[in-house]
């Protein structure tokens, strides 16, 4: 089975944690964390940068990483790496998902997240 390699920024405002919904491809309509695959010779940390960039037009500061979990999909395994960030410049463009939110500790189970985020929502219930 194929193993690809994620990473996500789970980015924290005023005691929310910023959430997307994803606007195409096989999870369609699932709501994740912001990020992507790595590339070839980045680090995790350079392809989150890159993939913050990319996905949303904005900048992000990692302050730490959280964890690391596996998922295994049907047709693939996912190992996701999660890290806290903060914003660096304010300004949100959503360039491949189809909606975004601010959920509050309270709000996080009011979407449907990706198989692969759950755990890490179960963990951000603790700590917000």
């Amino acid at each position: 089975m194929k193993t690809i390699e994620v990473v996500a920024a789970v980015i924290i405002k005023d005691g929310k944690v910023f959430a997307t919904k994803r606007g195409k491809g096989d999870f369609e309509g699932g709501w994740e964390f912001p990020g992507g695959k790595i590339e070839d010779g980045e680090t995790k940390e350079e392809a989150l940068k890159r993939e913050i960039h990319e996905e949303l037009e904005t900048d992000i500061e990692i302050k730490e990483f959280l964890t690391t979990t596996t998922y295994n999909y049907p047709e693939f395994t996912v190992i996701l790496s999660f890290y806290l960030c903060s914003l660096e410049d304010g300004e949100i463009k959503l360039n491949v998902h189809s909606e975004k939110k601010w959920l509050s500790k309270d709000e996080l189970d009011s979407v449907s997240w990706l198989p692969a985020d759950t755990e890490i929502v179960e963990r951000l219930k603790t700590i917000l």
